[in-house]
């Protein structure tokens, strides 16, 4: 089952803007497009600049430092929607006033190898 974490109240991010907030270990970028909330990782894949204090426009963020696009509501990377590369993105619900996104699962530790797992030589 989905867990939601509340990570600010309606109003506290202005329209056209975004916040980042830490969630499961991460930092996830929520944006306010028009009184519609939406999330992404905040690191742009690029360089890992804040995606949060970037630009908002027409439904997409601006990466402050080299200008890449992502969309906020499905992390398309928009500069070339065909690429794998993109953002991460997490479901985002309004409970009352308090805005809420879902935790992003928790990434199994790789198991290390050993000379039992390790391919023979």
């Amino acid at each position: 089952m989905s867990e939601f974490q509340t990570v600010a109240k309606v109003g506290d991010i202005p329209s056209g803007e975004g916040r980042a907030f830490p969630i499961g270990g991460i930092l996830v970028a929520v944006f306010n497009t028009a009184g519609e909330y939406s999330a992404i990782r905040d690191a742009c894949p690029h360089m890992g600049a804040s995606l949060a204090t970037g630009h908002v426009e027409e439904g997409c963020v601006i990466c402050p430092w080299h200008a890449w696009r992502f969309s906020v509501t499905d992390g398309t990377w928009l500069d070339n929607p065909q690429s794998k590369l993109g953002n991460e993105c997490y479901a985002v619900r309004v409970e009352g006033d308090e805005i809420q996104v879902c935790r992003p699962a928790e990434e199994e530790p790789q198991a290390e190898q050993t000379d039992e797992t390790s391919p023979a030589s």
